[in-house]
């Protein structure tokens, strides 16, 4: 196996992206929604990002690359379609030992971006470890058939049970077979047909009085 699987936590950390056009404006949201500070260095910007640097969610250098321009950051994206500035990016990312992401060119990345299905608390990744991005993207389709929204809902009330157990005194070995019941039995079914008194009578009879579902959720 050439890569290790790894989801980092990019909250708040300072991120680069290295290319104002529509691929870099992917990879922008895409660090937006899992909480960067994102910087973006482009002479050339897409109207998206110019939105975003007027509200001020994103810094915005209009101009060319400079090696400088990876100093303090945690991880580099370079998405541009220049072959030599995407080398350069890299070789500079490689001598501060930064993460370093090339768009489609995964011979020059120290990691390289799965295709993601993404329901909220739920994220499955899928990786061709770069041989074939178009079959990454047909198994991310044909996984976004199989799990729904539901799934987000269903792991955020199995959070809330859990930090409620614990609260409680139980230790997490304790508690595994009674997770395992919840999903065995159903319950991420109930979650989607929103059949609250069927996960409400689940619960009591796996884990006793005091767990309900709308007090779990709205405690959570």
């Amino acid at each position: 196996m050439r890569y290790y699987p790894v989801n980092l936590d990019i909250q708040n950390r300072k991120c680069l992206v290295v290319g104002g056009g529509s691929v870099g404006t992917r990879k922008v949201m895409t660090l937006l929604e899992c909480g960067a500070l994102v910087t973006v260095v482009s002479s050339d910007v897409a109207e998206d990002l110019l939105e975003l640097a007027e509200k001020k969610m994103i810094e915005l250098k209009r101009r060319p690359y400079e090696s400088s321009d990876i100093d303090g950051m945690f991880l580099v994206i370079g998405a541009t379609d220049n072959e030599e500035l995407n080398r350069q990016i890299n070789k500079d990312a490689e001598h501060q030992s930064k993460l370093c992401n090339i768009a489609d060119r995964p011979e020059i990345c120290n990691f390289v971006l799965p295709s993601i299905v993404n329901r909220g608390n739920l994220v499955i990744a899928i990786s061709t470890t770069g041989k074939s991005p178009a079959f990454a993207k047909k198994m991310r389709q044909d996984l976004e058939k199989e799990f729904g929204e539901e799934y987000d809902e269903f792991l955020e009330l199995m959070g809330a049970i859990r930090k409620k157990a614990l609260s409680e005194k139980h230790e997490p070995e304790a508690h595994k077979h009674l997770f395992e019941q919840l999903i065995n039995r159903g319950l991420v079914d109930m979650v989607r047909n929103n059949d609250k008194e069927r996960i409400n009578s689940l619960l009591l009879e796996i884990f006793g009085e005091g767990y309900r579902f709308e007090e779990l959720m709205k405690a959570d």
